[in-house]
């Protein structure tokens, strides 16, 4: 019913990214696209998925290092409804957030300008950090393009997953009866989980509140630092992938209007272009980006803290959209 490509698909978040799409029965056909210098080839990662027990016929494409994916990915990408981007260099030691905005921000244009030639129409979930600039950037040049920006969709579901099941595990509560919304954007302080609007939320001592606040937050360095800096949350972030592809992939297909939280472009927090929200997902993406709804006096406190610092990383995307634009 639906075709997904996985751009990145043969990396540590990539494969098992596309082995949780395989098994979505709305999803009959399956792209992987990687470099030639990924961990495996993509046909090998293609190969071993077509052998699952589902109907989805997966294909496997690559392309040499410092080639123009516009110039190779036309068979790849076309017919395409959902693109999913886990692609990008992790930041290493010394590497400023500018620096890294600067190589992922070109490997995610490389990749959303072929996506503006051969699937317009498609959904594009970034997965590249830093998401909190590199989606406006993606989302500003898709605009410039003449595109809509309804397609441009940041993953930022892997904090609603592990608020979910962390406030679970503190209050003893069924972890599929706790939904944490996560608001603002997707890096340290900037992450907001609003444990006041979840009934088992509620139950977190209010003294251990900003705990658990900073719990989520730093949540992602407890798994680089279980790893011994051997790898980064790749499981999870499959896991939250996927989660958000499939309500994705729902909506466009009229299997009524899921809700997730995602960061996109929107108009629902003055000041900030960009943020995530609880989002409603139908026919052609973004439906509908929901209010943040009532605060407490600490969510309050800490939209506040995290408004300067959002702000500050979405404008360092829109100056990267703002000297560049897709050759389409």
């Amino acid at each position: 019913m639906v075709k997904v490509c996985v751009c990145g698909g043969a990396g540590g978040i990539g494969q098992p990214l596309s082995m949780l799409l395989a098994l979505d029965s709305n999803v009959t056909e399956l792209n992987i696209f990687d470099l030639n210098i990924a961990m495996v080839p993509s046909a090998g990662v293609a190969a071993d998925l077509s052998h699952l027990e589902r109907p989805c016929k997966v294909k496997g494409y690559v392309m040499e290092v410092g080639q123009k994916p516009i110039d190779h990915l036309e068979e790849c990408l076309t017919g395409c409804q959902l693109v999913m981007i886990p692609a990008g260099m992790p930041r290493k030691p010394g590497m400023t957030r500018a620096d890294l905005l600067n190589v992922n921000a070109d490997i995610a244009k490389g990749l959303v300008e072929a996506c503006a030639k051969y699937c317009p129409k498609a959904v594009v979930a970034l997965i590249v950090n830093p998401v909190n600039s590199v989606v406006p950037a993606m989302s500003t040049l898709w605009e410039k393009a003449g595109l809509d920006t309804r397609k441009i969709v940041g993953v930022t579901t892997l904090d609603v997953v592990r608020a979910n099941k962390f406030v679970a595990q503190k209050v003893g509560a069924d972890v599929k009866d706790v939904d944490i919304p996560v608001i603002g954007g997707h890096a340290g302080t900037t992450i907001l989980p609003l444990f006041s609007q979840s009934e088992a939320g509620k139950k977190i001592p209010a003294g251990e509140v900003a705990d658990m606040d900073k719990k989520v937050q730093d949540a992602g360095t407890e798994v680089v630092t279980a790893k011994n800096g051997k790898g980064s949350a790749t499981l999870s972030m499959a896991y939250a992938g996927a989660r958000l592809g499939s309500s994705i992939i729902k909506g466009l297909l009229g299997q009524g209007t899921p809700v997730e939280c995602a960061y996109t472009k929107c108009s629902i927090q003055e000041g900030l272009p960009f943020f995530a929200s609880k989002v409603k997902f139908g026919p052609d993406g973004v439906l509908e980006v929901l209010p943040v709804g009532e605060l407490n006096e600490h969510e309050k406190a800490r939209l506040a803290e995290l408004t300067p610092t959002l702000k500050e990383e979405i404008d360092a995307g829109l100056t990267y959209a703002s000297s560049n634009s897709f050759a389409i």
